[in-house]
């Protein structure tokens, strides 16, 4: 297998704009210094549902956010291509830790947003909501567990 890191880039429209039922969607936690901050999220595992991820939605509540987990480590790349709501994208390690976060992003932007290391996660929330709830890289998150089917 070569050594190339894994490009991920939404490039499919969405078929269906509605958000998951509730049993697809799990508590996430994260740690900071300052307080303990939960979120629900729809865990988007398949291809064509990571790929499908926010687009063409024009709402996402506060407390609510989209885990993108790719089931391994890789460079993750993201775009904002067909997705109105301007987001914060944490990119987070397979052991939970935040190695980076891209805030603020652009709605319908095309400039490819990347994890600086190996991630297994991505998580998106509103855009503003890591600075103001002091979410930093480094801030451990307690993820849903995996499927078993």
């Amino acid at each position: 297998m070569p050594a190339v890191p894994i490009l991920f880039l939404v490039t499919v429209f969405a078929t269906s704009v509605a958000p998951l039922s509730a049993s697809d969607t799990h508590n996430l936690t994260i740690k900071s210094e300052t307080a303990a901050h939960t979120f629900a999220v729809e865990v988007m595992r398949a291809p064509a549902d990571r790929a499908r991820g926010l687009m063409h939605r024009r709402h996402l509540d506060r407390g609510a956010g989209m885990l993108f987990d790719f089931a391994e480590s890789m460079i993750a790349r993201m775009w904002m291509k067909n997705t109105y709501i301007p987001l914060d994208m944490l990119f987070i390690r397979a052991d939970g830790i935040i190695a980076n976060i891209v805030a603020d992003t652009v709605p319908h932007s095309t400039k490819v947003l990347s994890a600086e290391e190996p991630v297994r996660y991505v998580l998106e929330i509103n855009a503003g909501l890591s600075r103001e709830l002091g979410i930093k890289p480094g801030d451990r998150v307690e993820l849903p567990p995996p499927t078993t089917h």
